[in-house]
């Protein structure tokens, strides 16, 4: 997904950069201009053309243990003024649960909560963090992640607990946050500390001059700091633990954070075809007569098949099973594979974060274009995950019978004389 989404934005398709990265847009640029102006259109189009989608993916608000994209959730990318007194919001954001289709995003642009349009929550904004889906400003994540603890510790700091927060960059970003509501450079911030508790930062000139703990509605009205700014981010201190290699990251954080190490897909090649799995990297091996045999294919879009068995050895097996008698382990292995989704974990991780193409493509790797699947556990998710795609795209286009409006009957005719 990266490595395409890259390449198509580098060509300047941001379209099918969204694509790729399994972004869906519900607006037209054309539609854009005519309602908001031309001015408001190139502005956007800027925007969309500097937006990595696989980017702002990894860096989306997600939830624990499984680390799924977060329900629900509308996230502010950049604000525009249109001359009408509201701002109008690019939004990115996930569908509720009830129509999660994987791990699909979608980009939303309005200027009031609508139908059309989700409303923005102000804990996950990032208007004021661009370099988390900005390719080209994605190298401030160092400045703006990398912690530089103060020369003393603040008076308040056991308030923190044993989290990791990143209060070393707090005065700067309440600043930011504080200049961007138009109140200057001076006033209050709340930080979230979690479900029920909230520290009020006083911040003058970029700087923390006291901060007090206050009940979670204690103080309405006040700015809440948005929450990339509250912690360090998790890649940040996997690398610090020495749990992370650059490697692992994506190419634009890795780039950011590590910089001495060599990124190709930062600039990328935008000739010839993205690479693909390669053919033997598919071969199961079963214990079986006393030995490891193998499951693979003997063509590149060829099924799974028994590779140490003859043709005549698997028919003769296989009219013994039909009389009632036990299966070879190759043949076992075979079956199961064909109907467990737990004998396929790739397949299994594919489906739980939404890609729905890549896991049919897996199964159609390991068992060929025109095998058909029998009922299982393997084929009963593969549909499912159909169907749950089904019902985002209805919720998309305001057909879900969530959304359906029920429509007064009608007059009813008086009858001829």
């Amino acid at each position: 997904m990266i490595e395409t989404a890259t390449r198509r934005r580098a060509a300047g398709d941001w379209a099918g950069a969204c694509a790729a990265a399994d972004v869906d847009v519900s607006f037209g640029l054309r539609a854009v201009r005519h309602r908001w102006g031309e001015a408001l259109a190139s502005r956007l189009r800027d925007d969309l053309r500097s937006l990595a989608p696989d980017l702002l993916r990894w860096h989306f608000p997600r939830t624990g243990p499984d680390g799924l994209l977060r329900s629900g959730t509308a996230v502010t990318l950049a604000r525009y003024a249109a001359g009408t007194g509201r701002p109008v919001h690019l939004l990115a954001g996930t569908p509720p649960a009830s129509v999660r289709a994987g791990q699909r995003l979608t980009l939303w642009l309005g200027d009031r909560p609508g139908p059309d349009c989700p409303a923005p929550d102000r804990r996950f904004r990032l208007d004021l963090h661009r370099h988390l889906w900005d390719a080209g400003r994605s190298g401030e994540l160092r400045e703006r992640a990398v912690m530089r603890p103060p020369a003393e510790p603040p008076p308040w700091q056991h308030l923190l607990g044993s989290e990791s927060y990143a209060y070393g960059r707090w005065g700067a970003e309440a600043a930011l946050l504080l200049r961007a509501e138009g109140r200057g450079d001076a006033g209050r911030v709340l930080v979230r500390l979690g479900r029920s508790r909230r520290l009020l930062l006083h911040v003058r000139d970029g700087s923390v001059t006291a901060a007090n703990e206050v009940r979670a509605r204690a103080c309405p009205g006040v700015p809440t700091l948005p929450d990339a700014a509250v912690r360090v981010p998790p890649d940040v201190e996997l690398l610090r633990a020495g749990l992370l290699t650059p490697d692992a990251l994506h190419p634009l954080v890795a780039a950011a954070l590590a910089p001495d190490t060599p990124h190709p897909l930062v600039t990328p090649d935008t000739s010839g075809p993205v690479p693909r799995r390669p053919p033997g990297s598919d071969v199961l091996r079963i214990a079986c007569q006393g030995a490891r045999h193998r499951l693979g294919r003997t063509r590149v879009d060829g099924p799974l098949v028994a590779l140490d068995h003859t043709q005549e050895e698997l028919e003769r097996e296989g009219l013994l099973v039909l009389l009632g008698g036990p299966p070879l382990p190759c043949l076992a292995a075979l079956r199961e594979a064909e109907r467990s989704l737990d004998a396929h974990p790739e397949v299994r991780e594919l489906l739980r974060y939404g890609d729905v193409a890549g896991a049919t493509e897996r199964v159609t790797q390991l068992f060929g274009p025109r095998h058909e699947l029998p009922e299982g556990e393997l084929r009963t998710a593969l549909e499912e995950a159909g169907r749950r795609r089904l019902r985002h795209d209805l919720h998309r286009t305001g057909l879900s019978p969530a959304q359906r409006v029920a429509l007064p009957p009608a007059p009813r005719r008086r009858p001829a004389p």
